[in-house]
């Protein structure tokens, strides 16, 4: 069989076109639970600003461990509740929260810890840093699971 011109550059080209139509210029991996559960996170930055714990302040971590279970610190209290991760986007669902005191910027922290936590907020991972963006707030964790 032989093929004009004009069809074998429209077999070739066909292909590429729709390739090209399809892609969104990046190639965005797919989340699993697999890639979070049994792991520790320690917060390392808020918006952009590098989180520092100063005085007996410690740095909110979020572990995710069997079934997407979700349990850590938000600053002051501790926090825990089940984990959903769909399209790219986790929130933990009916988040409970011990109620401490809280007391001058680390009220702050909290705040935007449990926010971002307890709303759908995009999630990203790189190397060993978990970010994870909303409208409001990005949260940025380094894995800290062999820290003693």
């Amino acid at each position: 069989m032989k093929l004009s011109p004009k069809t074998l550059l429209a077999a070739i080209t066909l292909p590429v076109l729709m390739t090209a139509c399809s892609s969104t210029g990046e190639d965005v991996k797919q989340i699993t639970a697999q890639d979070l559960q049994h792991h520790n996170w320690e917060l390392v930055s808020i918006d952009g600003k590098e989180f520092v714990a100063e005085g007996r302040a410690k740095a909110p971590r979020l572990e995710i461990g069997e079934n997407m279970m979700a349990n850590g610190n938000a600053g002051c209290n501790n926090f825990f509740g089940q984990s959903e991760l769909k399209n790219n986007q986790l929130r933990i669902n009916k988040m409970g929260m011990t109620m401490k005191m809280c007391i001058g910027d680390i009220m702050d922290v909290e705040q935007a810890v449990s926010q971002t936590l307890t709303e759908w907020s995009d999630v990203m991972l790189t190397d060993n840093t978990l970010t994870l963006k909303n409208d409001v707030h990005t949260l940025s964790f380094k894995l800290s699971d062999w820290k003693n």
